[in-house]
């Protein structure tokens, strides 16, 4: 009978992207995949560096993992695994720690199961984290994440993404085309682009660090894709999003009207300390021009509160800076110190409790930013593509422009693109609507 293994994802869906390659290679060996709930030879959790109390979530799913088989062997990869392997490793149960390069071979490293004594180490120098390794997973049956960058040569004073995963790099624009071929191949109507810093797509494309391709030549060519009814562009960086960009996403085929751009903080003097690439200015500017060519764009914004140097007065400066934007939704993150950032070492640390009030207050327009948009919405004609999950007697699912609607729970609805009417928001905040073709799209 063949072996078990199942997987467990922490993070971002670069992440999850790759938990989808690493399971193939087991699959090509011979593995059957199960779900992390159900009994298997062997248990895969692919960590993350970004979640707060990184090490405290990863011991409770290891303790998951054993309660339903104790004799199972155990395998940390990913971000947290790079940075803190060791700490990985001492952790009750877990036999095996491998660093960003070594996961992609994780099937070489296994013995024959046998439990360990102590955790094993195989763990790169983070230098040597020099190649890329394509991916592209399926979140559900209706879209699919495709990598197409990895790494960060930026130094924002917060961030251990460079010490995680190492120096910018990209796929081949042609293997980029040859996955997406794929994804469509197997009926997947959506693609979500991801990558550390996308906008940055181009770089080290053959090992090298000058730009083979840009991510404008990336977003071009993908629109040529046969069978893929839209392509949606993940997080990218505000001095990366160019007006060609924008311009080239308002008449694309695929491209939907939905940027997810890091702002970070609303005061020039944090994002400063924080060394990112722009200043608020510049910010402005990308919503504007989203806005003047695409007014009915979804425009999400990452923000973190609570860094230090963040005074009541600078922290209102964000706040009012978000409040006038014509964005559509936030992330909202706490600052957590990191080992090993330059931020961790700063004066005018934050207290938690004030963090913690911070991140209510932003999380509160951040509801009120989503309503808004969602308001200004209804009436109009949309795109709906239905999801496969039953929540409660309801089948939910997102517009081209990012709003989430419900309907009573129809499986004959699932991975299909239905032209609706929005007509009103819910009492739970999700949008109701009138079929306006009953034909699939």
């Amino acid at each position: 009978m063949n072996k078990k293994v199942a997987f467990y994802t922490l993070g971002c869906k670069l992440n999850f992207s790759e938990t989808s390659t690493i399971a193939r290679s087991f699959t090509d060996e011979g593995f059957d995949r199960v779900d992390f709930k159900q009994k298997a030879d062997i248990y895969v959790i692919n960590t993350c560096s970004v979640t707060e109390n990184a090490d405290k979530r990863f011991k409770s799913i290891v303790k998951q993992a054993q309660k339903v088989n104790p004799e199972a062997f155990i395998t940390a990869v990913g971000c947290y695994a790079q940075l803190k392997p060791q700490k990985l490793a001492d952790v009750e149960g877990v036999d095996l720690v491998l660093g960003a390069t070594e996961k992609f071979n994780i099937t070489s490293y296994l013995n024959d199961l046998t439990k360990n004594d102590m955790g094993e180490v195989h763990s790169c120098e983070i230098k040597d984290a020099d190649f890329y390794v394509g991916s592209y997973s399926f979140g559900d049956r209706t879209r699919a994440f495709l990598k197409v960058q990895d790494g960060c040569d930026y130094k924002c004073t917060y961030c251990t993404i460079p010490l995680a995963r190492g120096i910018s790099r990209s796929d081949t624009l042609e293997n980029v085309l040859q996955n997406a071929k794929e994804i469509s191949a197997k009926n997947i109507k959506e693609i979500v682009l991801t990558g550390v810093n996308i906008g940055d797509y181009g770089k080290g494309e053959f090992g090298n660090k000058k730009h083979e391709h840009t991510f404008y030549e990336l977003v071009e060519a993908l629109d040529k894709v046969e069978g893929i009814k839209r392509l949606r562009i993940s997080s990218i960086e505000p001095n990366l999003l160019k007006n060609e960009t924008i311009e080239f996403v308002a008449k694309s085929n695929s491209f939907v009207p939905h940027f997810h751009i890091p702002l970070q903080s609303g005061s020039n003097t944090i994002l400063k300390l924080m060394r990112r690439r722009y200043m608020k200015e510049l910010y402005i500017d990308r919503v504007s021009k989203i806005r003047a060519v695409m007014p009915h764009a979804c425009i999400g914004v990452d923000v973190i509160v609570g860094f230090p140097g963040e005074t009541d007065e600078l922290f209102l400066q964000t706040y009012n800076f978000l409040n006038s934007l014509d964005i559509s939704y936030l992330h909202v993150f706490t600052y957590s110190e990191r080992d090993n950032t330059v931020a961790a070492s700063l004066e005018g640390v934050v207290p938690k409790k004030v963090r913690a009030k911070r991140s209510k207050m932003l999380r509160g327009l951040s509801v009120k930013k989503r309503r808004a948009f969602y308001e200004s919405q209804l009436g109009t004609n949309r795109t709906v593509l239905f999801e496969g999950e039953n929540k409660e007697g309801y089948i939910h699912g997102f517009t081209e422009n990012y709003i989430k609607v419900k309907a009573p729970w129809n499986p004959e609805l699932i991975n299909t693109l239905h032209e609706v009417e929005l007509t009103k928001i819910d009492e739970d905040g999700l949008v109701r609507f009138e079929f306006v073709k009953e034909k699939v799209l």
